[in-house]
């Protein structure tokens, strides 16, 4: 008997709840199914299932077997997929959530890049501000920004982005530019809206200088990518990452404040539900991290 097929057949039985069900999916006879999962059961020396004319149930015992053979049996799909993915090219569909304005600035072309090199994959993407459930609902991966603090799913940090303070040309020429981080406290502050007081922390590298700043300033918001629009628009200075303001840099839009002080890096993770990932997930992340690295060097 091969002990690992057998285990297969009987999660495709478990799954589906049925004999009839499974066998249609699996293009084998509902008869020689039926022998191999009875066969499995007697090598184990337990029952399985309760098998009724009308209806089938798993026993405890068969629950509890249930979920230990399904990784097993998804690892080692895994296995012969990633092997045959040193062959061919990686196909299917890539379910992701993504940060919205994350994914607007940065991620668009890096995942042109990604598409045009893997013509076999297909993309969902849902680009919300809310934390998807990645067990209940269908994503392969979510690009999550901040603290990783969910410590059931699996995260992989893809980069740890600077930040920094900027402000746009006119609003420094209006208001005058800041000499120390004290002097932020006159100016407008374009901040996110994270808590009814608004804090930057700010440290000086190369030094042990860090400093806290009670920020005032008329617009509070949940949007990076309003943030630094905002700034381009002259209304404040505001504290972005690096690599999301930098063409406005480039152009002019903005320039940086207090170039000698910085705000607390901010990682970003690829989350994902379990460590056992398609080929497709897999490259998809790797490929993130490899270009966001590039991008930030």
């Amino acid at each position: 008997m091969d002990l690992l097929n057998d285990m297969a057949l009987f999660v495709e039985v478990a799954r589906a709840m049925s004999f009839r069900r499974a066998a249609e999916a699996m293009g084998i006879p509902n008869s020689t199914l039926s022998r191999r999962v009875s066969a499995l059961e007697k090598a184990i020396g337990l029952r399985l299932m309760h098998r009724t004319t009308r209806r089938l149930e798993l026993t405890e015992a068969g629950q509890i077997y249930y979920e230990r053979c399904k990784r097993i049996v998804e690892e080692a799909r895994l296995a012969h997929e990633q092997l045959g993915e040193l062959l061919a090219q990686p196909s299917g569909v890539l379910r992701a959530s993504l940060p919205v304005d994350f994914a607007n600035s940065t991620l668009a072309p890096l995942i042109a890049e990604f598409a045009r090199r893997h013509p076999g994959i297909r993309f969902e993407f849902d680009l919300t501000p809310r934390r998807v459930d990645l067990v209940s609902e269908p994503f392969d991966v979510a690009i999550r920004m901040g603290a990783s603090e969910d410590s059931t799913l699996v995260a992989r940090l893809l980069a740890t982005l600077g930040t920094h303070l900027y402000a746009s040309p006119a609003y420094l020429l209006r208001v005058g530019e800041p000499g120390q981080p004290a002097d932020l406290g006159t100016h407008d502050g374009l901040s996110l809206k994270t808590a009814a007081r608004t804090v930057w922390k700010l440290s000086r590298p190369g030094t042990d200088q860090a400093v806290e700043i009670d920020i005032g300033g008329r617009f509070q918001l949940n949007s990076v990518g309003l943030l630094r629009r905002l700034a381009t628009l002259d209304l404040g200075i505001a504290l972005l990452p690096d690599i999301v303001v930098a063409e406005d840099l480039a152009a002019g839009r903005l320039q940086r404040v207090l170039p000698d002080w910085q705000g607390p890096p901010t990682p970003v993770y690829a989350m994902t539900e379990t460590r056992l990932l398609p080929a497709k997930t897999q490259r998809f992340i790797e490929f993130l991290r490899e270009r966001l690295d590039q991008a930030m060097g």
